[in-house]
């Protein structure tokens, strides 16, 4: 089997990407440096996963308290709508092996949609010598095929089955996955992982992520329904988790920062009983920043599910999030310049303390509680919804054919 430039990403995938507007910020990246020693950084999930520590400020005025993720149920209010991104982490890392033997790593960041057979866009180590139509091998029942260069030094790259060479369909995708790939763990987490689960939510249910959502590491089914018994409801989302969670700005204006998309869903009921909550005195408990980007996103846009492109920022106005339970995250981060915008400059002291107090930072750290600053929402609880009326989407590649030939 050939390959032709028909896998080529440029040629054939059109994807309907939602693009929020830009805005001058007043902001310097500068701003959002800070010192983060080395022995900060977790290395290993604490044991159980409630018993990581918990910074509380859900009150700009009053002084922040310490506590531990066990304790989140007693700051849920009857009312109030918690929301999880059930997506689960795929094993996206592989170890393959070139014709000639040498050893090449292969890191799946996405999957290419199209409604034909499946592309994904992938970190290659090394890429710069291994041709188009390259198949390394990965044991006896599974080869990957390297395809074209695309965008930010990533190739393109499909499953194939080592006896037949047909591309894998998703769920045999899957299962080579599990058998060939490992835990895609941030470059800042050096240590090995004993439990690849611990990398994943209790409620992760949806494939599709490379790196974990992680303020929904530290619960437990048990700490879930103390949070029901208290009145909460729980609902869920999915968003396809990216490696920009780990990407630093390099520019010197937020603004000017290129994000990139996510897959995202959130249905129609979710949306609902968020503006029930709304309405009836509850508020929407975010966990992680990525429930708060697929919340927002489905707003913004309009739509239950696409990609998304959405940038939190500066002066940006949240329309459904008013509490969020989030991992400290890295400096200079897009996650950071959210965490800003959703809480003020109070972001600095409140790093600052759990710094003092030695919390741990990143995927394997701790968490805060932090409630939004101004405690007033930009859109009333009816505009909730999906309105039908289309976004702003971005289209810049062509149609896809019907299939990727080969012959």
């Amino acid at each position: 089997m050939v390959i032709e430039r028909s896998f080529d990403l440029q040629t054939k995938i059109t994807m309907n990407t939602y693009e929020s507007p830009r805005f001058p910020s007043g902001l310097s990246m500068d701003e959002f440096d800070y010192d983060l020693p080395d022995e900060l950084i977790g290395q290993h999930p604490v044991e159980p996963r409630d018993a990581a520590r918990l910074l509380v400020s859900l009150d700009a005025e009053a002084a922040p308290s310490h506590h531990h993720v066990r304790d989140f149920a007693s700051f849920v209010r009857r009312g109030d709508v918690i929301v999880l991104n059930e997506t689960r982490v795929i094993p996206a890392r592989i170890l393959l092996t070139k014709p000639s033997g040498g050893a090449v790593e292969v890191l799946l960041v996405d999957n290419v949609e199209g409604g034909y057979e499946r592309v994904w866009k992938a970190l290659v180590k090394p890429s710069r010598k291994i041709a188009v139509g390259t198949r390394l091998s990965a044991g006896d029942s599974t080869v990957v095929e390297i395809g074209d260069r695309i965008d930010g030094g990533q190739r393109l790259v499909r499953l194939l089955d080592a006896r037949t060479g047909n591309v894998l369909d998703e769920e045999a995708e899957l299962r080579a996955l599990d058998e060939i790939g490992r835990a895609p763990l941030p470059p800042y987490i050096t240590a090995p992982l004993a439990d690849p689960s611990r990398y994943q939510t209790t409620f992760a249910r949806l494939p599709g992520s490379v790196a974990a959502p992680t303020a929904g590491l530290h619960l437990t089914p048990e700490l879930l329904d103390a949070c029901l018994a208290r009145g909460a409801t729980i609902e869920r989302v999915e968003l396809c988790v990216g490696l920009d969670t780990f990407r630093p700005v390099t520019v010197d204006r937020p603004e000017e920062h290129e994000i990139h998309s996510e897959r995202f869903r959130v249905s129609e009921s979710t949306l609902q009983a968020c503006a029930a909550a709304h309405t009836n005195g509850g508020r929407v408990i975010a966990v992680g920043t990525t429930s708060v980007r697929a919340l927002e996103s489905a707003v913004a846009a309009s739509v239950t599910s696409g990609r998304t492109k959405l940038f939190i920022y500066g002066s940006y106005e949240f329309r459904v999030v008013d509490v969020l339970l989030t991992n400290f995250h890295l400096p200079r981060s897009s996650l950071l310049l959210l965490i800003h915008a959703f809480a003020g400059e109070r972001w600095r002291s409140l790093y600052e303390l759990a710094k003092e107090n030695q919390y741990r930072f990143l995927s394997f750290g701790d968490a805060m509680l932090i409630g939004r600053q101004g405690n007033t929402r930009s859109a009333p609880a009816a505009d909730l919804h999906l309105s039908g009326e289309m976004p702003p989407f971005s289209e810049d590649r062509e149609s896809p054919p019907d299939k990727v030939r080969s012959t």
